[in-house]
């Protein structure tokens, strides 16, 4: 594939608001170093020979640009201010076709914000999802070891790996520091009252 055909991820590489930018080592891929490079749906749908009507375009072009994770009725609402006449079924049979071909991954992202379930595009390399209980963030993690664990259970369980999911619950940096300077603060007063 074309290296313009694919794209480093804004969804994935954002931490806690913050840009990071990919470890060169950690997560060399065949000369690439962004593991959540992601294939072009558009490229991706012609190769498989689907045709695209404007509505499902707009559909595909919004998926693939999100700054964030997509639930349908999100989708839904970008979608109708490109196309006001979109309906919610155009939005689940586009999600269902792109599912079919492997093309996006549904995720829960720990039901943070209910049972929604949210869309993004595949990667070329599988990631997890690190879900903040405190503010919501979901950041996204790649490392050589997960690459390794896949390997492993393929060799000792002599079992073919083809999807891999994985989402851990818990507290991101920001909330971890801020409860860290909240908890060094609020010592330090205890500290003066007690003099």
């Amino acid at each position: 594939m074309a290296s313009s055909a694919a794209c480093c991820d804004c969804v994935a590489t954002k931490m806690a608001g913050h840009s990071i930018s990919c470890d060169p080592v950690a997560t060399k891929v065949e000369g690439k170093t962004c593991p959540f490079e992601r294939r072009s749906l558009l490229d991706e749908l012609a190769a498989k020979g689907v045709r695209l009507t404007t509505q499902r375009r707009v559909l595909v072009e919004i998926i693939q640009s999100a700054a964030q994770h997509l639930d349908a009725a999100s989708l839904l609402h970008l979608a109708r201010q490109r196309e006001p006449n979109i309906d919610r079924a155009t939005v689940y049979r586009t999600i269902e076709l792109l599912k079919k071909l492997r093309l996006i991954d549904e995720l829960d992202l720990m039901h943070l914000q209910g049972e929604k379930h949210y869309y993004e595009v595949k990667t070329l390399r599988d990631h997890v999802h690190l879900a903040c209980f405190q503010c919501g963030a979901i950041e996204e993690f790649s490392s050589a070891l997960f690459e390794r664990l896949k390997g492993e259970i393929s060799n000792q369980a002599g079992f073919e790996v083809k999807v891999t999911r994985l989402e851990v619950g818990g507290r991101c940096r920001s909330c971890r520091d801020a409860a860290g300077r909240a908890t060094h603060t609020e010592g330090a007063l205890q500290a003066a009252l007690h003099q």
